[in-house]
């Protein structure tokens, strides 16, 4: 009898403590129920083709959570990088894929080290709330993009330079999916097996003691920062790659959807708890919730709404959570 007891109370556990994974297994099992095309390879393939960019955000976006900060900038640095890109790539009408990748690569190194310079500097030396401290970069980064194009969608630009987002391996499974998992394993290295992964982890659960075990808060956040904007600079670019042009106004409301995959992956707002392997269970959520409602028609406008709720319910599980 009591061993039944507590093989029930395990099992209470198991699903409690994996209760975002068993919300995605019933949303699948909904979605599939109401729209058989939902399981099909070609739609699960097309979930991660979708995902792909928000992923790269909310990959960065965990760094800085786990510090405790946030970062609300991401969506137009995308832009930004993207704008810049396409710009400086138009007029090479002869450019090479060796030299496209080359120049994508150098615009999201410029374009994160600056604007996560910018914000890193801010919070980790002049003290600036992170929220102030990466709206400013967000207004900021917006509107160069606007500036530097006038406003106008950049197209027309060599073919060399959508290699990146649009090419495929085998003909199936594209490159950008490739390299995101490439990213996302890497920083799950970063983040549970090397020392600097538990500085930040360190930070962001106590800085105070953090800071009396000898490892450097100031430091942590500068890296942290930059890194969320590289990645989200490089977002920008795949994006700009995958469909051919630069636009001022892409990456709106993307900070929102990236914020919300971290939170609702069980990272905690307040910093240290959470992780990549989340981030992934999170990201897949809401992609997967987003392309089922479109295969049921179901107005943007209630996806919004959608969105929305689910990053309530998001944070009053991470604040019930810590009580």
């Amino acid at each position: 009898m009591e061993t039944a007891q507590k093989q029930k109370l395990s099992i209470v556990q198991l699903i409690t403590g994996n209760i975002l994974i068993v919300f995605l297994v019933l949303v699948c099992v909904v979605f599939a129920l109401f729209q058989p095309r939902f399981l099909t390879p070609e739609n699960l393939l097309n979930v991660l083709i979708q995902v792909t960019i928000n992923a790269m955000l909310a990959t960065g976006m965990t760094f800085v959570l786990l510090t405790g900060g946030i970062d609300v900038s991401v969506g137009s640095v995308v832009a930004l990088a993207g704008v810049i890109s396409t710009m400086l790539a138009k007029p090479m009408t002869g450019l090479s894929p060796a030299g496209a990748i080359a120049l994508q690569l150098g615009v999201t190194l410029g374009v994160g080290f600056l604007c996560g310079g910018i914000t890193a500097f801010s919070v980790a030396k002049l003290k600036v709330a992170p929220f102030i401290a990466t709206l400013a970069v967000s207004s900021i980064a917006r509107g160069a993009g606007y500036i530097l194009t006038d406003g106008k969608t950049v197209f027309d630009l060599p073919v060399s330079f959508q290699i990146l987002g649009q090419a495929k391996v085998f003909g199936t499974v594209p490159v950008m999916v490739i390299i995101l998992a490439l990213l996302m394993a890497v920083s799950y290295i970063i983040l549970s097996k090397l020392p600097i992964g538990r500085h930040i982890y360190a930070v962001g659960s106590n800085e105070d003691v953090a800071y009396l075990s000898g490892i450097s808060p100031v430091k942590i956040k500068m890296l942290v920062y930059v890194v969320c904007a590289c990645m989200a600079a490089f977002g920008g670019v795949c994006m700009a790659s995958k469909f051919g042009t630069g636009q001022p106004a892409a990456g709106s409301g993307y900070e929102l959807t990236a914020i919300a995959s971290v939170v609702m992956g069980g990272t905690s707002l307040s910093g240290g708890r959470g992780g990549i392997g989340r981030t992934v269970i999170g990201v897949l959520t809401i992609g997967i919730i987003n392309n089922g409602l479109n295969l049921l028609q179901v107005s943007s406008y209630w996806q919004q709404i959608a969105m929305g709720a689910i990053i309530m319910a998001a944070v009053i599980l991470d604040q019930n959570t810590k009580k």
